[in-house]
């Protein structure tokens, strides 16, 4: 099996929206989760190749996902974003090519686990 289809199999088994956006903020990849949460629920089409700020209108979002961007330049780790209305905690994690600069980010989602 080719390995980027083992890596879509993988990413899709997640049942959490993966987005993969560049350092542009171009959307590069969606896992199956992701594509049902933005074209199903939200309305969205053909979001790869197209801003990640396409689907972040908000002013507000845009400029936390912008300074935490560049955070995750200067070597920063994951970083939590909100919790979002569904109770998820939304996260931005840094993804790294073999010299530990940037390449671009993924929304990382998970169950707010409340007490």
């Amino acid at each position: 099996m080719e390995r980027e289809k083992l890596l879509s199999y993988i990413l899709d088994s997640y049942p959490y929206p993966i987005l993969f956006a560049d350092c542009d903020h171009i959307i590069r990849y969606m896992n199956k989760r992701a594509q049902y949460h933005y074209y199903r629920e939200r309305g969205y089409r053909d979001l790869i190749g197209k801003s990640l700020f396409d689907c972040h209108q908000n002013a507000k979002s845009e400029e936390i996902i912008r300074e935490t961007v560049e955070r995750l330049k200067n070597h920063g780790n994951e970083a939590f974003l909100h919790v979002n209305v569904r109770n998820e905690r939304v996260y931005i994690v840094p993804v790294r090519d073999e010299n530990g600069e940037l390449i671009g980010y993924f929304e990382r989602f998970e169950m707010n686990q409340q007490k």
